[in-house]
C-alpha cells in the first residue's frame, strides 16, 4: 500500500505545516490489482502508510514529552475535579478468555422413581430425555462434563434439620408398604430405596457446579438433576422435593465461600415457597419468582406466594413474587416480566452469582403449568441473565412434566449457555392485561426499595387496570395454612389419570413438533468477522492536524483489538469498494458524482468547496475512503447474511449516519448503515431490519431515509439538549415517530440536561429499546456504533463506559438469531473509542459481560424515558406499562421513609455525578512508562471494587474546598451575585476547549488530591492535571483587539445562540461552544484560526497545540472580556506574580 504526493501538494503541506495531502493506491488482500485506478501517478515522493503512521506517533509522543516537561517545571500545583472515577475509567482490562460451560448429568439419578405408579409425572425420563436431546444437538460434547458428587450431611444441615435427614435415610430400608406409609405424610412426595442417594447426588451436583463456576473452572453451567428441590422446607418434604438444592448451594456460597450477593431466579410454574422462606429476611439474597397463582387457587395455595410478600426486616424488598393469575401466559408475558422488573432490579442488585431454579413446567404443553412459553424463549431468558454476575450463571433443573417441551427447553437453555445465538422467535404480541396487572402490582409494592422502578406515574389517581387499585387477598380464596393443612395426603397413592395427560399430549405434541421444526438453530461457521483497512486513513484534514475526525481513530481501535487478541479470533473480510450502483441505493446519482469530483480538484479548490458543507473537510481521497467505508460495511453484511459469520464489526471511516440523500454533513459523506440496510433488503430479501444508533449525535440522515418505511425500525439515543446540540434540528425530538406506513417505526430517545452515562443508557434499553425490538422481531440488526457518548469524548461530554457499551451489545445480540453488525460512526477520544469498540467486539465473540456498577439514572433521563414511553406506547403494545399507579397515603409514607434513609447517599452521589460532567474536559495524559492496561491483579488477590458512596465515606473527613495554588483566591461574583467557578493558572478552568464552567456546588467539595490518593490506592494509574502552556507557537497569530473591544454577550454568528460562546482571537468572530452547536470548533478547524477565548471562564484554548495557554500576550484580550463580563479588570500579570 503506497501513498503518492504531488509537487503542488507537497509545497502546500510545507506552507501549512499540517502534513501532506495523501493520495492512496490500495491493493487487495491478494495484492493483485489496484482498487483505486483513478488516482494520479506519483512523480517524485513515496511513503508507505505505515511510515506515516510511525512518524505521526513519534511526533505525538514528542509533544506529550514536552507537555510533561512543562508541567514538571511549573511552580504551581494544578488540581482538577474528578467525578465518578471510583467506578469507571477510560481504560479497561483485557477480557478473560471464554472458560466454557459445565454440565452435570448422572444416570444414577434415574433410580429415583415411583414404585406404585409408573405414569407418575415426576419420573426418570424427565432428565434422560433432556440429556438425549442435548446429545442430539451435539451440545454435550461441547461442554465440560463435571462429575456428580454426593452431598455431605454438613451441607444439608445448612438449610434442613437433622431430623429430616434421618427420615430420608430410613427410606432406604423400607419395603413398598412402608414407603407408601411414609409418602402419604407429605404433599406430593414419594420414596423408594434409592431416593436418599439420588437426593444426595442432586444436591451434591448442584453445589459442585456452583463451586466450579466460582473457581472460574467454567463460566456457567447446567445441572440436569432430580429430585427437584425448591419446595423442600427446613423440616418437611414437599412437592416432589427432598432437599432444597438451590437454597443450600446459595447458603454455602454465602457462609463458606464468602459471597455477598446472590440472585435466585425461580421460573418454575410453581412458587418455590421453601426457598422464599429460607431467605425471607436476608438482604444478601434476592429471590425472584414467576409462578402460576390464580389469586391463590393454584398449588401450593399459599397466601405468601402473592406479590405483597416482599421480605421482612433487613430483607424487605429482596423477595419479589410475580403471580400469574391466569393460564395461557406466553412468550410476550414472560419477556415483559424480565424487561419491566427482573433485569432492572437485577442490574441494581448487582449479584456475584446467579442461580436459576429452572422449572420448565411453564413451557407449552405442560399439563401442570398450562402456560404457553415456547422452548426458544427460555434461550432468550437465559441470555438476558447471562449479562449479570460476569456470566456466572448456574441453571439447576426443577420441574417440567411434558417431556417433549421440557427436553427442548432444557437443550436450548444449555445451547445459550454455550454461547450459541438465541433462536429468532416471532414478534412479541401484546402482553395480556392479567400480566400487566401483576407487573404493576409488583412495582407498586417494591418501588420504595428499588431506584430503577420509576417509570410509572405514582399519584392519587386510580390506575386504568382495576386490579392494581385493589389489595390482596380475594375474599373467596381459601389458603393452606399450618392450622388447616391435611394431616395426610393419601391421594399420592392414587394412580395418575393418564387419560388427562394423553389428551394434553395429543393436543400439544403436534404443535410442539411444528414449533421445533420451525425453530432455526443454524449457526455460522465463524463467530465474528471484522473489517479494517489502513487505506481509510487517507481521508484527512489539510486545514488542521488536530481535526477530531482523524485517521488515528480507526488504527487505534484496530490496534486495541490486536492487543486484546480479538483480531486473531475474528475472520477478516476482504477490502472492497462500494459500487456507484450501491451508493445510489440511498444517495442521488448527481450527489455521488459530486463527491467523486473531489478526486480531480486541487487543495485550494477543495478548501473553498468545504464552505458549501456543514462540518465537513475535503481531500482528494475523501471519495475513495468513503467508498471503501461503505464497501466494508456491505462486505460484513454479505459475510453475515451468507452464514460465514454470526455477527460482524466494521472499523470504518469516514462515518455515515448524518449523510443525507443529496448532502454531506457532520463528517459524513455516504450513509454506510442506510446503504447496508437497503443492500440487505435488495440482495437478501430481508424484510425487517432494526437500526440502533447510539452515536451521541442524532442520525438525521438515517432517519430521513427510512422515515416512512415500516420495514426498518430506527431507534436513536442521542444528546438533544432541546434541539441545541448538533445537528440541532427538531428531527431528533421524541415526537418524530415516522409518517405514513412508517408511523411508529422511528423512535428517538433525546437526552436533555446531561451528562448521561451507563445507568441512563441501560435504563433506556430496558424500558424502550428491547421491548420494542422484541415486538418488531428483526431479521438483521445494524448498529450505528458511534462512541462519542463515551467517557472522555471531547465532543460528547457524556459518561458511557466501555463496559456500558458491552452490555448494550449483549442485549442486542439476542435478536435476529444473533445477526448483529456494528459499524463505527463517531467517537473522538482515542482511548475511549479503542476500548469501547474492542469491548463490543469481545461481547460479540461470546466473552462475558464485565461487572457494571449501578447508579440511579438522573432525573432528566427518567423524564426523557417517560416522555418517549408516552409517545411510543400509542404504537407499541409492549410499552403499555407506562400508566399511573394509585399510591395510598400509607404507601406514600413508607416510600418517603425509605427514600429519606437513602437521601444522604443520593445527595452525595448526585454531587459527584454533577462534578463528573467536567471529567470529559480534563486532559488525561497517558503515562507510557506505566500504562493502565499493564496493571494486573494476581488471581485470588483482587481488590474489591468500591462504590462512589464508599469512596465518599472514606474521604469525607478529609474533604475540603477545591483550590488552585498560584491563582487569584479572591471570590469572583457574576452579574447575578452567584459565585463563579474557580480559575486556575491565570484563567484556566477545568473544562476543556469550548466547555463552560458550572457554578460550584454548595457545601463540602472534595479535594482533587484526596480523590486521586484514593484512586491510586486502588491501583489506578497516575494522571496529570491540565496545566496551561506558558507559551505556544500559535501566539503570533493573535491579532490586536478590535476598536469596539469584546462583548461577552455577543451571539454566535452562525446560530444566534448566547448561552455559551467563544471568541476567535484571530478574526474576533463569536461562535458557540461544542455544548451548543460546535460552531467555534468548526470555525477553528476550517479557517485554521487556532486561538479562541471562552466567555464562560475567560480561558484561552489553542487548537493547534490541543491545550490551554496562559501567556502575557493574551492578557489584553482576557482583560477586555473580564471587564465586560464582571465590570472590573484582571490583576496585572506582574501583580499575579
Amino acid at each position: 500500500m503506497h501513498q503518492h504526493y504531488s509537487d503542488e501538494e507537497g509545497e502546500e503541506a510545507s506552507l501549512q505545516n499540517t502534513g501532506p495531502d495523501i493520495h492512496v493506491h490500495v491493493t487487495t488482500t491478494s495484492n493483485t490489482q489496484e482498487v483505486n485506478p483513478s488516482s494520479q501517478e506519483t512523480t517524485d515522493k513515496k511513503m508507505t502508510l505505515e511510515e506515516v503512521k510511525r512518524a505521526g506517533r513519534a511526533e505525538r509522543q514528542k509533544k506529550r514529552d514536552e507537555r510533561r516537561r512543562q508541567q514538571s517545571d511549573s511552580d504551581s500545583e494544578s488540581e482538577y475535579l474528578v467525578g465518578k472515577l471510583a467506578e469507571i475509567t477510560l481504560t479497561v482490562k483485557e477480557p478473560d478468555e471464554v472458560e466454557g460451560t459445565g454440565l452435570i448429568y448422572d444416570e444414577r439419578m434415574l433410580r429415583h422413581k415411583n414404585l406404585w405408579d409408573e405414569n407418575y409425572p415426576e419420573n426418570p425420563s424427565r432428565i434422560s430425555t433432556a440429556f438425549q436431546r442435548c446429545c442430539d444437538l451435539c451440545l454435550v460434547e461441547r461442554c465440560f462434563r463435571l462429575e456428580a458428587q454426593h452431598s455431605t450431611e454438613d451441607m444439608i444441615l445448612l438449610q434442613h434439620s437433622q431430623e429430616l435427614i434421618e427420615k430420608l435415610k430410613q427410606t432406604t430400608e423400607m419395603n413398598v408398604e412402608g414407603l407408601k406409609a411414609e409418602s402419604i405424610k407429605y404433599d406430593s412426595v414419594y420414596f423408594n430405596e434409592w431416593t436418599f442417594e439420588c437426593s444426595l447426588l442432586a444436591l451434591g451436583s448442584t453445589v459442585e457446579l456452583m463451586e466450579q463456576i466460582l473457581k472460574r473452572k467454567v463460566r456457567n453451567g447446567m445441572a440436569l438433576v432430580r429430585p427437584p428441590g425448591h419446595h423442600a422446607m427446613e423440616n418437611e418434604f414437599c412437592g416432589f422435593c427432598l432437599f432444597n438444592n438451590v437454597a443450600i448451594a446459595a447458603k454455602h456460597a454465602l457462609d463458606n465461600l464468602k459471597l455477598k450477593k446472590i440472585l435466585i431466579i425461580d421460573w418454575d410454574v410453581h412458587h418455590g415457597q421453601a426457598t422464599q422462606q429460607m431467605f425471607y429476611d436476608n438482604p444478601r439474597v434476592l429471590y425472584f419468582s414467576i409462578h402460576r397463582y390464580e389469586f391463590g387457587k393454584f398449588w401450593p395455595n399459599l397466601r405468601e406466594s402473592d406479590y405483597d410478600f416482599i421480605g421482612e426486616g433487613k430483607g424487605m424488598g429482596y423477595n419479589i413474587n410475580v403471580p400469574l393469575n391466569q393460564t395461557g401466559m406466553a412468550d410476550q408475558d414472560y419477556l415483559a416480566v424480565f424487561h419491566q422488573i427482573l433485569m432492572p432490579v437485577a442490574f441494581e442488585f448487582n449479584p456475584e452469582l446467579v442461580l436459576v431454579s429452572a422449572g420448565f413446567d411453564s413451557a407449552l404443553g405442560d399439563p401442570k403449568g398450562q402456560m404457553g412459553v415456547t422452548p426458544a424463549t427460555f434461550a432468550h431468558l437465559t441470555h438476558k441473565v447471562m449479562s449479570l454476575a460476569q456470566g456466572r450463571v448456574a441453571v439447576i433443573l426443577e420441574g417440567g412434566y411434558c417431556v417433549k417441551s421440557l427436553s427442548e427447553s432444557a437443550a436450548l437453555t444449555l445451547r445459550t449457555l454455550l454461547g450459541d445465538p438465541c433462536p429468532r422467535i416471532p414478534p412479541a404480541q401484546e402482553p395480556c392485561d392479567s400480566i400487566t396487572e401483576s407487573i404493576l402490582n409488583v412495582i407498586k409494592v417494591v418501588r420504595p426499595y428499588w431506584k430503577c422502578l420509576q417509570y410509572q406515574g405514582f399519584t392519587s389517581d386510580p390506575c386504568p387496570y382495576e386490579e392494581v387499585n385493589q389489595l390482596p387477598p380475594k375474599a373467596d380464596v381459601k389458603f393452606v395454612t399450618e392450622e388447616n393443612k391435611p394431616l395426610s395426603y393419601p391421594e399420592c397413592l392414587e394412580p395418575t389419570r393418564v387419560e388427562e395427560y394423553y389428551e394434553e399430549d395429543r393436543k400439544y405434541s403436534p404443535i410442539i413438533e411444528r414449533l421445533i421444526a420451525r425453530t432455526d438453530l443454524s449457526k455460522a461457521q465463524n463467530r465474528t468477522c471484522i473489517a479494517f483497512d489502513e487505506g481509510m486513513r487517507a481521508h484527512s484534514s489539510k486545514s488542521s492536524y488536530y481535526h477530531p475526525e482523524a485517521p488515528d481513530r480507526i488504527t487505534r481501535i484496530f490496534d486495541k483489538h490486536a492487543e486484546w487478541g480479538l483480531t486473531q479470533r475474528c475472520t477478516r473480510v476482504e477490502t472492497r469498494m462500494a459500487t456507484e450502483a450501491e451508493l445510489t441505493l440511498v444517495h442521488s446519482s448527481a450527489y455521488v458524482e459530486e463527491v467523486k469530483s473531489f478526486e480531480e480538484k486541487n487543495p485550494f479548490e477543495l478548501q473553498k468547496l468545504e464552505r458549501k458543507f456543514q462540518s465537513i473537510y475535503l481531500c482528494r481521497d475523501s471519495y475513495f475512503c468513503s467508498r471503501m467505508a461503505a464497501g466494508f460495511v456491505l462486505d460484513v453484511v454479505d459475510n453475515v447474511m451468507t452464514g460465514q459469520s454470526q455477527n460482524g464489526v466494521a472499523i470504518v471511516r469516514p462515518p455515515g449516519h448524518h449523510a443525507e440523500c443529496t448532502k454531506a454533513m457532520g463528517f459524513c459523506f455516504f450513509n454506510n448503515i442506510a446503504i447496508a440496510a437497503k443492500y440487505a433488503q435488495s440482495k437478501y430479501n430481508v424484510k425487517k431490519i432494526l437500526i440502533v444508533d447510539w452515536d451521541i449525535h442524532h442520525g438525521n440522515g438515517t432517519q430521513r431515509q427510512f422515515y416512512d418505511d415500516p420495514s426498518v425500525l430506527f431507534i436513536s439515543l442521542h444528546r438533544f439538549d432541546r434541539g441545541s446540540f448538533y445537528p440541532a434540528t427538531p428531527e431528533g425530538q421524541s415526537t418524530m415517530v415516522g409518517e405514513g406506513e412508517g408511523t411508529g417505526y422511528n423512535v428517538n430517545i433525546p437526552w436533555n440536561n446531561g451528562p448521561m452515562g451507563d445507568s441512563e443508557y441501560i435504563a433506556a434499553f430496558q424500558q424502550i429499546v428491547m421491548p420494542i425490538a422484541y415486538e418488531f422481531g428483526p431479521e438483521l440488526v445494524l448498529v450505528s456504533a458511534g462512541f462519542d457518548a463515551a467517557l472522555g469524548d471531547p465532543l460528547g461530554n457524556y459518561l458511557v463506559t466501555p463496559i456500558g457499551y458491552g452490555h448494550m451489545t449483549h442485549m442486542l445480540s439476542s435478536l435476529a438469531n444473533g445477526k448483529v453488525i456494528l459499524a463505527l460512526e463517531g467517537g473522538y477520544h482515542l482511548v475511549a473509542i479503542s476500548n469501547s469498540m474492542a469491548m463490543c467486539t469481545s461481547i460479540l465473540l461470546g466473552d462475558a459481560c464485565p461487572h457494571l456498577p449501578y447508579s440511579k439514572p438522573n432525573d432528566s433521563a427518567v423524564e426523557c424515558i417517560r416522555n418517549v414511553l408516552d409517545v411510543q406506547k400509542e404504537h407499541w403494545k409492549s410499552l403499555k406499562f407506562r400508566v399511573n399507579i394509585k399510591t395510598d397515603e400509607e404507601t406514600q409514607k413508607d416510600q418517603s421513609s425509605t427514600e429519606s434513609q437513602r437521601s444522604l447517599e443520593d445527595d452525595e452521589i448526585k454531587k459527584i455525578h454533577e462534578m463528573a460532567e467536567k471529567l470529559s474536559n480534563i486532559q488525561v495524559i497517558e503515562d507510557s512508562e506505566n500504562p493502565r492496561e499493564d496493571i494486573v491483579v494476581p488471581k485470588g488477590e483482587e481488590t474489591p471494587e468500591k462504590s462512589t458512596k464508599e469512596i465518599v465515606d472514606e474521604i469525607k473527613g478529609q474533604s475540603q474546598e477545591v483550590s488552585c495554588e498560584g491563582a487569584d483566591k479572591s471570590d469572583v461574583k457574576g452579574e447575578d451575585g452567584e459565585d463563579q467557578a474557580s480559575v486556575c493558572g491565570g484563567g484556566m478552568g477545568v473544562q476543556g476547549a469550548e466547555g463552560g464552567i458550572q457554578p460550584p456546588q454548595q457545601g463540602s467539595v472534595l479535594s482533587a488530591n484526596d480523590v486521586l490518593q484514593q484512586l491510586e490506592a486502588q491501583g489506578h494509574t497516575q494522571m496529570y492535571a491540565v496545566t496551561p502552556l506558558p507559551w505556544c507557537p500559535h501566539l503570533e497569530t493573535v491579532t490586536p483587539l478590535p476598536q469596539g473591544g469584546i462583548s461577552t454577550t455577543a451571539p454566535c454568528q452562525d446560530c444566534g445562540d448566547v448561552s455559551e460562546n467563544w471568541i476567535c482571537l484571530v478574526c474576533y468572530k463569536v461562535y458557540c461552544s461544542r455544548f451548543v452547536n460546535e460552531h467555534m470548533l468548526m470555525h477553528g478547524v476550517m479557517e485554521t484560526h487556532l486561538m479562541c477565548l471562552s466567555f464562560s471562564d475567560i480561558s484561552v484554548w489553542c487548537y493547534g497545540c490541543d491545550h490551554y495557554v496562559d501567556n502575557v500576550a493574551l492578557f489584553a484580550a482576557k482583560n477586555a472580556a473580564h471587564c465586560h463580563k464582571f465590570g472590573c479588570p484582571l490583576p496585572s500579570p506582574q501583580a499575579r506574580q
